[in-house]
């Protein structure tokens, strides 16, 4: 799946580094994957990193960040919440411009009562006043950065990235072989620091291949969304060519396995998809096509409205009426000339007053 969730009751740490090296993070107690986001009405591809720690060695903006701060103490130890850290985590917030969580205990341990993970936290004390604090899971060969907050009054100190590096300092002498810093998403600058924590040692994990590939070697041209929008699109003209009209849709409810009420439902996790079967469109039974990047493959499939919605779209292209789950699977092409075709026969079918759409079909 492109949007999943998982709330283990214990995770070992050799678990928790194959769900890393697979694209998984933690948030508050459930782990999950998802390789797309929305921002504002808009859907951006997340793109997970990770850092080579057996290849990594300070850079000169490392050991810069190391003078400038090296008046203050630096304490690393097992995470146990308290109210200091809520008090420091709530004032960080008042100067920060994105969402954040509403609160620390909401953000490591979203209703639940316990940790299920290794969690620890560097510290950095002006004297002993605490002013900084970045927490981490560890597992047995990998490390997992969750947060880093500290007092704006020192803000010019560049207080996060000298959390970033403490983390991956600390992790590398520990013997581990990679820190995972999450996703970062193209488009969407909110997370491009992470690409510059280290950059010459960053992979990213290439969906279409599932494997972890230099950043360096990264194009935006590549991601995801971008893929998907223009083979779908490619996909639009050839329909039109044949003048047949067609709505190209954001799913809006692309990422609802990661609510508990839909979790581990299958549910449709394609963040656009191509309706051409008007006739179709406000039923149980709705015939659409996507494009998966995993396989380079158009797919034409069945699916089901599991859940009704009452939400009206601020964009008529949003689709927002029903909870989606792929049903069947009627088609799979590469060449948007093929699928056109499929599509075109399928239609003159429902014109022969044929009552379903064909169960599969040979090309």
């Amino acid at each position: 799946m492109l949007t999943q969730s998982y709330s283990p009751s214990t995770l070992s740490p050799q678990e928790l580094d194959l769900f890393l090296a697979n694209g998984w993070f933690r948030q508050g107690c459930i782990i999950f994957t998802t390789n797309f986001l929305r921002n504002k009405h808009l859907i951006h591809s997340a793109v997970w990193l990770r850092i080579d720690l057996l290849a990594f060695a300070p850079t000169k903006t490392h050991l810069k960040l190391l003078k400038i701060n090296a008046n203050f103490r630096v304490e690393f130890h097992p995470f146990m919440l308290n109210e200091t850290h809520e008090t420091l985590f709530a004032k960080y917030k008042t100067s920060i411009t994105f969402e954040a969580a509403i609160s620390l205990q909401d953000l490591l341990y979203y209703q639940q009562t316990g940790n299920i993970y290794d969690t620890w936290e560097v510290a950095i004390y002006d004297y002993e006043k605490l002013i900084a604090v970045g927490i981490f899971d560890v597992g047995e060969t990998s490390s997992m950065g969750i947060t880093c907050f500290y007092d704006p009054n020192y803000q010019k100190y560049s207080l996060g990235k000298y959390l970033m590096f403490l983390k991956m300092q600390y992790a590398k002498n520990q013997g581990m072989a990679y820190f995972y810093p999450g996703y970062f998403s193209p488009n969407n600058p909110i997370f491009d620091y992470k690409l510059d924590l280290a950059k010459p040692f960053t992979a990213y994990l290439e969906l279409s291949s599932n494997t972890w590939k230099s950043i360096q070697e990264y194009s935006i041209s590549a991601a995801p969304i971008e893929v998907t929008t223009l083979k779908l699109k490619n996909l639009q003209n050839c329909l039109i060519e044949r003048n047949i009209e067609t709505t190209l849709f954001n799913y809006e409810f692309f990422d609802a396995d990661l609510i508990s009420t839909f979790n581990g439902m299958n549910t449709f996790d394609f963040p656009i998809f191509l309706q051409c079967f008007e006739n179709y469109a406000n039923t149980k039974q709705n015939p659409i096509i996507i494009f998966d990047v995993r396989d380079s493959q158009f797919h034409l499939v069945i699916c089901e409205g599991i859940y009704d919605v009452t939400f009206t779209p601020n964009n008529p292209q949003h689709f927002t009426s029903q909870i989606l789950q792929i049903a069947q699977h009627l088609f799979a092409t590469e060449s948007a000339e093929a699928m056109a075709i499929v599509i075109s026969t399928s239609l003159v079918l429902a014109e022969e007053k044929f009552l379903t759409i064909p169960s599969k079909f040979q090309f």
